[in-house]
């Protein structure tokens, strides 16, 4: 599988079939309407969400043999877009919020906070900027408990109170456990609790193995094995009645070394740009005051060429790469957007922690890699 052969970037529509929808779509099986998309679900008196980080509908698909139980559920499954870029931050930001990302703001992994000018790495986050006030929407979460509706979130100790859970995920009661098998016990035994409920579960390491090895590799697959048999297990432990949603925030794209074009052995194509932000494969410049947009992205997209697709700020939004744009959003995304195709990648070694440019497995672009997740629904 290889994502070299998108004639066009997949923009995503952000209506029922993306994955900003899901959560919607939940509350309305619970009773609660949210006036956002939804995806048609079936009925269900208590529901589980899995979000299993890095796993594209794509990757699933070539890999099926490595997840029986997940690839069992794909032909009645869903393939649903992630969102632009394709990155944890802007998917949890639309998956908590059903909004597009030109509305809750989240767009992207490093991004401009105009009021402070500086980078804010919306995974890491940073005190300096309020994540209420970076993202002041009501999240479904918070619709569901204000509705009465307990919900229940399990994920990584370290997440309890972040930046990005603020902002993306606030409203639910929040449990961090370390281990797969505790997670998933620790849902069965909210949901086995009388009376409707929600649990989210989410699970990263996918997405660990495949940044670091990459997708194809043997870690990658080991990985991929134990969250399928992981989940097949909550899905038989469930409660009958039950509705188990499994789904993921982005897909990869393994990107070689020698693919990668790096600005500080061309300086010359990074001239008019004051700051390098986004990621590799979906970089976000920022450009010097006084400094055209529009010469930077012609600059870039003559040296890139098919590599991937060159954007002005204005250009990217009036194609709704980001959905409706709010004002207060505008600034954020950069004044030049390069989203790869292929294998490509674009970094510049003098700014980007070395730990980025070892990755392997990447992701963030409009290519069907990347972008398609899967929908998979069980019915205990």
């Amino acid at each position: 599988m290889t994502s070299a052969v998108d004639p066009n970037p997949i923009v995503p529509r952000y209506d029922h079939t993306s994955l900003g929808a899901v959560l919607p779509g939940v509350a309305e099986v619970l009773g609660v309407e949210t006036g956002h998309p939804a995806v048609p679900l079936p009925d269900a008196p208590r529901v589980c969400v899995v979000i299993v980080d890095g796993l594209g509908q794509r990757l699933l698909e070539d890999d099926a043999q490595c997840a029986p139980f997940l690839s069992s559920l794909l032909p009645d499954g869903r393939t649903l877009t992630a969102g632009c870029p394709s990155t944890t931050a802007t998917s949890m930001g639309s998956f908590g919020t059903g909004l597009s990302p030109g509305q809750h703001g989240l767009v992207g992994y490093e991004v401009m906070d105009p009021d402070r000018g500086v980078l804010l790495n919306e995974l890491r986050w940073d005190p300096g900027t309020d994540p209420v006030r970076w993202q002041p929407h009501q999240t479904v979460f918070q619709t569901l408990t204000t509705a009465g509706i307990p919900v229940g979130q399990i994920g990584n100790p370290e997440f309890f109170g972040s930046g990005l859970t603020t902002a993306a995920l606030r409203g639910s009661e929040f449990a961090g456990t370390k281990r797969l098998r505790d997670r998933v016990d620790l849902a069965v035994d909210i949901l086995r609790r009388p009376g409707p409920a929600l649990v989210y579960l989410y699970w990263g390491d996918v997405d660990g193995a495949g940044h670091v090895n990459g997708w194809r590799s043997r870690e990658w697959r080991r990985a991929v094995r134990r969250v399928d048999r992981e989940l097949s297990r909550l899905a038989r432990a469930l409660p009958t009645g039950t509705l188990l949603l499994i789904t993921a925030d982005h897909g990869m794209v393994d990107v070689p070394h020698a693919e990668r074009l790096d600005l500080a052995q061309r300086p010359e194509l990074g001239g008019g740009i004051a700051v390098l932000g986004g990621e590799a494969r979906f970089v976000q410049a920022y450009c010097e005051p006084d400094v055209s947009a529009g010469d930077v992205a012609g600059s870039l997209s003559r040296e890139i060429g098919e590599r991937a697709w060159v954007r002005t700020r204005d250009e990217a939004i009036a194609e709704g790469w980001f959905g409706p744009v709010q004002d207060r959003v505008r600034g954020r995304i950069g004044d030049v957007v390069v989203a790869a195709r292929g294998t490509f990648a674009l970094v510049d070694s003098r700014t980007a922690r070395p730990q980025l440019l070892a990755l392997i497995g990447q992701h963030g672009s409009l290519t069907a890699a990347e972008q398609l997740v899967p929908l998979l629904v069980y019915v205990s």
